[in-house]
């Protein structure tokens, strides 16, 4: 670390990106889901969001593995908190774009775990709405 008096460089959060098969179709999931568009595509990326403002990645990678979650064997790596009103409503969104409801939920009254359609767990939760 430098004590010197040069300035901090400019750091800004520009997305979070997420490990996949084929990135398109996780894409539209999210795209879909979210109503974010997309503003960059190539065959092994394709980032959603706004101009300015962070957004989400998904990257090609050659022998994905999706998480186990909630078996620990390939753990969930990371999750996307979405909140909602409803989420009976929020969940049948979902399922019908393409998630899946893993048969482990740990508080269902109070959020839903799902799986996007690579096996990434993401929750729905009624908190800070």
């Amino acid at each position: 670390m430098s004590t010197g008096a040069t300035s901090a460089p400019a750091i800004r959060f520009l997305s979070v990106d997420f490990d996949c098969a084929d990135p398109g179709e996780l894409a539209r999931f999210y795209a879909e889901a979210l109503g974010l568009p997309v503003i960059y595509s190539s065959e092994d990326f394709v980032l959603l969001g706004r101009e300015g403002s962070p957004g989400l990645g998904f990257l090609r990678i050659a022998d994905y593995q999706p998480p186990t979650w909630p078996d620990p064997s390939r753990g969930k790596q990371a999750h996307i908190e979405l909140g909602v009103d409803d989420l009976d409503a929020a969940q049948a969104r979902m399922l019908a774009l393409g998630a899946a409801e893993p048969s482990f939920q740990p508080q269902p009254d109070r959020w839903r775990v799902l799986l996007d359609p690579a096996g990434h767990p993401f929750c729905l939760s009624t908190h800070g709405t």
